[in-house]
């Protein structure tokens, strides 16, 4: 079968969001001087290509670690919008009315930009977008940093900046996962399965995954 690996890579140029511990590396032993290697990490739970868990917006949320592996394996439907411009609200109208699928995996082509600055001038996914998938209990994936718009920093000065997170609350608030800065989504097929295993961290808010297309 083939597979594509849809993880955006792990390094110190990874974009983060706005305030998010920045991703480091740095060696803790190595052959020269320990006879074998060792990497110290430094990084967030939602660094990367990622899974979000409700925990992450809803204070009765559930963790990660408290869903079965198999429920990180999803029959997922591309749906592209990668027409969709900068800071731009994808709507109900542009996502199927009957997804027939676990995943909608959502194509914006903003994956292209990751460790710009553009990065964060994502399109998104209205709140009524969102309310829509989590009405017909649909997961989202996506190829940006969140399915909401971002700040263009940790503490923005201008009024014009977003606040809130109405699309994280209406999947996250309804049980679904959300998977965050996948790449490679361009020339799959429609339809393919989406494989995204988190960490096994204890009482997880989200986590990096190995994110992996199969079809």
């Amino acid at each position: 079968m083939p597979t594509r690996d849809l993880s955006q890579p792990l390094d110190a140029d990874a974009t983060v969001y706005p305030g998010d511990p920045a991703v480091e590396l740095a060696p803790a032993a190595t052959h020269e001087t320990d006879g074998y290697r060792v990497t110290e990490l430094r990084l967030g739970s939602h660094a990367g290509t990622h899974v979000d868990a409700p925990s992450h917006t809803e204070p009765d949320g559930r963790d990660l670690d408290a869903f079965d592996p198999e429920e990180f394996v999803f029959d997922a439907r591309l749906v592209d919008c990668s027409d969709a411009s900068a800071r731009e609200a994808i709507e109900p109208a542009e996502l199927p009315a009957d997804p027939d699928a676990e995943l909608l995996a959502v194509r914006t082509g903003w994956s292209d930009r990751w460790g710009t600055e553009r990065y964060v001038d994502h399109p998104y996914l209205s709140e009524r977008a969102a309310a829509h998938c989590a009405d017909r209990g649909v997961h989202v994936g996506l190829d940006a940093l969140s399915p909401d718009p971002t700040p263009s920093g940790p503490a923005p000065e201008s009024g014009d900046e977003p606040t809130g997170v109405p699309a994280h609350r209406e999947l996250l608030g309804s049980g679904l996962f959300v998977v965050e800065n996948l790449t490679g989504l361009a020339d799959l097929p429609e339809r393919f399965e989406l494989r995204a295993y988190p960490l096994a961290l204890a009482r997880a808010d989200g986590s990096p995954v190995r994110a992996v297309a199969v079809w």
